[in-house]
């Protein structure tokens, strides 16, 4: 009987670190959406940029490139050597033909290709990574008028944080089922 009632106790906590877990981990985003996309693309439409911006990437986030390592390069470059597409003073550089790169902070990160005259020719790309969501607990204080002179807002509730609360609820109510 304690054993059974060690169990009940211990498995709502079991799941919901389990559904934190699965939320904190990232994803493995294959760059372009397919192996071999790594290439001078074929006309401006068909460059990694117009994926880049229709994609969302999260901290946690890894890109892979997938690409003959005999005959190119991934590097990671500054904002300067990617618009100049200077390649010889790479952040980071890969070369093995099956690169992972964990996207580990917020903001843009700037790839070119390491083959030569690539990167000229538009095999470039930049990923902008999304900043995390912060939750607040408390009433923040209005802005001042010096720094606020719109007219006033009401406040609204962030759906996302109801969205998440509900799903906590959620699996509560199904777990007290158990």
């Amino acid at each position: 009987m304690a054993a059974k009632a060690f169990s009940r106790s211990i498995t709502p906590s079991l799941v919901l670190l389990f559904i934190f877990l699965s939320f904190a981990q990232g994803k493995e985003i294959m760059v372009g959406g397919k192996t071999g996309a790594w290439k001078i693309p074929s006309s401006e439409s068909d460059s990694l940029n117009k994926w880049a911006e229709k994609a969302r990437f999260q901290i946690g986030d890894s890109l892979v490139w997938k690409y003959d390592g005999g005959k190119d390069s991934v590097l990671q470059v500054s904002k300067e050597d990617y618009t100049s597409c200077n390649t010889s003073n790479p952040i980071a550089e890969y070369k093995d033909g099956n690169t992972k790169v964990k996207l580990d902070k917020s903001g843009p990160y700037f790839f070119v290709s390491g083959a030569k005259g690539h990167c000229e020719q538009g095999q470039k790309m930049i990923v902008v990574v999304m900043s995390q969501k912060h939750r607040y607990i408390g009433i923040s204080p209005a802005p001042s008028p010096v720094d606020f002179e719109g007219p006033a807002v009401a406040p609204t509730s962030g759906v996302s944080g109801l969205k998440a609360g509900l799903l906590v609820t959620g699996g509560v109510l199904v777990l007290g089922l158990f």
